[in-house]
């Protein structure tokens, strides 16, 4: 399997909408091994009540994740996710940080970054999140629509 730092390298210039998946799939296979068999039981204990919308379940699972090992970024994101679907956007915003301090190319840290501060209203935020977004990966499907939306919509306020 190729290293993140090739794959995110593939994703840059990807143009592709099959292939920008295929290596974004392949980032997530690396954001999902914590390479103990005990935390990956957990983390997909925890990923399945999620699915299941068991939200204060998932966050328990995360919680412990993070607890045994706090560098491992996707504990946060998955955590930060499980907050966002319980409407706890400033619990939520808490872990994308951790998520994003232990891993910064981290796109689905970034998008839900960007989807939260779109909701609160802060739509300068969230333009700066999606152009960071877009350097790491420019060609994701509807990225530059949304930023082209959100520019026109900045425009049009005069921000």
């Amino acid at each position: 399997m190729p290293s993140l730092n090739d794959l995110f390298a593939q994703l840059r210039v990807a143009t592709i909408p099959a292939e920008v998946e295929a290596l974004q799939h392949a980032i997530w296979q690396h954001w999902l091994e914590t390479g103990d068999a005990a935390l990956d039981k957990q983390l997909e204990t925890g990923m399945r009540t999620l699915a299941a919308g068991d939200y204060t379940h998932a966050i328990h699972e995360f919680t412990q994740l993070i607890r045994a090992r706090p560098d491992f970024a996707e504990g946060w994101n998955k955590r930060a996710t499980a907050h966002y679907l319980r409407g706890e956007y400033r619990a939520s915003l808490l872990d994308i940080a951790e998520t994003l301090r232990r891993e910064p190319r981290h796109f689905g840290a970034l998008a839900g970054w960007a989807t939260i501060l779109q909701m609160l209203g802060d739509e300068r935020r969230a333009l700066r999140v999606l152009q960071r977004l877009a350097r790491l990966c420019p060609h994701l499907p509807g990225l530059q629509t949304q930023l082209r939306d959100l520019n026109d919509r900045l425009d049009d306020l005069g921000l």
